[in-house]
């Protein structure tokens, strides 16, 4: 997926730089004090004058001694290559077990495997089932464990039938992180992605703030997903302390046309209904265009979800939905590779932690910079940088 590696001209040039006298002299006490470990005791003389002569001649000689100060005849390896600076020439690859391999929230989660791959000197393979088939999935991992795979991250949407595999990946020496999702017995080295429960709490604050009292129905893609079903569960455990909201769960599928065309009909069918809100990308979507739809607005209905699609960004700064929640699904395709890479080089001393990826509400008025540029970090654009919309 990834088009090109230019990166952002103008950015880099609006940066203040120091003079150049500065910068020279930086690089001059760099080679100097290079030269006072170095045995040879005849060069240091010879050499200061040369350096002065390059100070003193302006731009050509600043250029070479600022090249001479990054390097030194006695550095066996560059340490912008990963093999100089993590001691592996190996080119490891990964692969990404993913539940609906063509949703657009992993966009960025896919931008952010292929950067870090990028920076290491590795790759990634993204698998797995486009509807939360588990079977799929499963066979997916087990193709992976036998092809040889340096490291495997999978959502683990399922309580238990990832368990058989991860352990059978570890015994064979293949590290595994579960991102996205997790699982409480499954035995993964790490899991990064939010934490569901307690966001699902927040969120369930919020409809409390929002509505009031009234009928609320809350939309989730695949019930009993261990990437969801903690998000509703959170929100209720929050939702049933107040006797004036009453609330109804609505399954939408995990394909886009289907979440749309069902949270339609409970619209049609629910006309008294004062709060939408959803748990998944995909019914976030669908929430925000049935409320444009219907002009629900008008009518005081509030609404809200999860994640940032381009399409639930523009109808949040339209003020069609109340909030959405970013998880920053970039972190989740970057921070695995970091991780299982470091893990691999160091020889399993290091690499792994639990991260959680963040519960950040936007309004309509903080999307903004997300509408306002284009990026990879969102899924937006191809190009490296962030770049005006």
């Amino acid at each position: 997926m990834r088009a090109g590696n230019d990166f952002d001209a103008a950015g880099e040039g609006s940066k203040s730089r120091p003079a150049d006298s500065d910068l020279a002299e930086q690089a001059l006490d760099e080679l100097e004090w290079r030269d006072a470990r170095r045995s040879a005791t005849d060069r240091g003389p010879k050499f200061t004058m040369a350096r002065r002569a390059a100070l003193a001649g302006g731009g050509a000689g600043l250029a070479s001694m600022l090249l001479a100060a990054c390097s030194s005849s006695n550095d066996k390896a560059s340490a912008s290559s990963p093999s100089g600076t993590f001691g592996s020439s190996k080119k490891l690859k990964f692969v990404f077990v993913n539940h609906v391999t063509t949703n657009p929230f992993f966009v960025p989660t896919r931008y952010g495997a292929q950067d870090a791959c990028d920076l290491l000197g590795c790759e990634y393979q993204w698998t797995g089932s486009e509807n939360s088939n588990v079977n799929e999935m499963v066979n997916a991992m087990s193709t992976a464990i036998t092809g040889g795979a340096d490291g495997i991250a999978v959502a683990l949407v399922d309580n238990k039938a990832f368990n058989s595999p991860t352990d059978s990946a570890i015994k064979a020496g293949i590290p595994v992180v579960g991102y996205n999702a997790d699982a409480e017995d499954n035995g993964r080295l790490a899991y990064i992605g939010q934490d569901l429960f307690a966001s699902g709490q927040e969120m369930g604050k919020r409809i409390v703030e929002l509505v009031g009292d009234g009928d609320v129905a809350l939309f989730i893609a695949t019930p009993g997903s261990t990437n969801l079903q903690p998000r509703i569960d959170g929100a209720l455990s929050v939702l049933k302390g107040h006797s004036g909201i009453k609330t109804s769960t609505v399954a939408t599928g995990a394909a886009l046309p289907a979440e749309l065309s069902t949270i339609d009909s409970y619209v049609t069918g629910h006309s008294g209904v004062k709060g939408l809100f959803a748990v998944d990308a995909g019914s976030t979507q669908g929430v925000a265009q049935v409320m444009q739809k219907h002009s629900l607005r008008g009518k005081g209905v509030k609404g809200g979800g999860y994640d940032i699609t381009p399409t639930t960004q523009k109808l949040l700064a339209a003020d069609q939905i109340d909030f959405t929640i970013d998880q920053q699904p970039y972190l989740q395709g970057f921070l695995p590779v970091l991780e299982l890479y470091l893990y691999a080089v160091s020889k399993t001393l290091t690499g792994m932690a639990d991260v959680n990826t963040g519960l950040k509400f936007l309004d309509k008025d903080t999307v903004k910079p997300y509408n306002s540029t284009k990026s990879r970090y969102e899924g937006t654009s191809k190009a490296a940088g962030v770049s005006k919309a």
